[in-house]
């Protein structure tokens, strides 16, 4: 979501070299989060703003070690300084790596967010390279590889399990589409 509200969206922060480790101490999943120090500075921002409710996503990308940190549920803690989270995952961009089975991440599926996400760069330029993330009101209690995780509210074999690959058909005709609309159905089609 690139207009307003903003808080639809999810931001993100850029790190590089000077970002210092923040401690995370996790409140819900610890058990299947990622232990050790998140580069994920206190002033980041929150899916849906400082005073959000719901799933309050943290995400940063840290350029220079190719690593990306999403926390769930997070709030930034001054005193003492660190994050609190339900959950958190520290994954290596270099590694086509996938969580344990069962195991949640930032996203009940168990996936990284960052990746699916599409930003506004991309939508500029008319050029998206990747699949996109979509989120469904209901989806089914299972996942599909490589989702890891689910969390689901039905087993009706017509809800969408996690994980699941979707793409537009290519015969689909965008021609009345323009700008960001064209852009992003034209990436559905070609990517999902």
């Amino acid at each position: 979501d690139f207009g307003s509200p903003r808080e639809y969206g999810i931001p993100y922060r850029v790190v590089g070299k000077r970002a210092k480790k923040v401690k995370v101490r996790f409140t819900a999943y610890g058990d299947e989060s990622d232990k050790g120090a998140y580069r994920v500075p206190l002033n980041s921002p929150v899916e849906g703003g400082a005073r959000a409710d719901g799933d309050r996503h943290v995400i940063a990308y840290d350029k220079v070690r190719c690593k990306l940190y999403e926390l769930y549920r997070g709030f930034a803690k001054r005193k003492p300084k660190r994050w609190e989270a339900d959950s958190g995952v520290i994954w290596n961009l270099r590694s086509a790596g996938l969580r344990p089975a069962g195991w949640t991440s930032a996203d009940a599926a168990g996936l990284p967010i960052f990746p699916g996400l599409v930003r506004y760069a991309e939508a500029k330029k008319d050029s998206i390279d990747h699949a996109l993330r979509v989120t469904f009101e209901t989806t089914r209690d299972a996942w599909i590889n490589p989702a890891s995780h689910c969390a689901g509210s039905t087993d009706a074999a017509t809800a969408p399990p996690m994980g699941m690959r979707l793409r537009m058909r290519a015969d689909y005709d965008v021609s009345s589409l323009t700008g960001f609309a064209r852009t992003i159905a034209e990436a559905m089609k070609r990517y999902g």
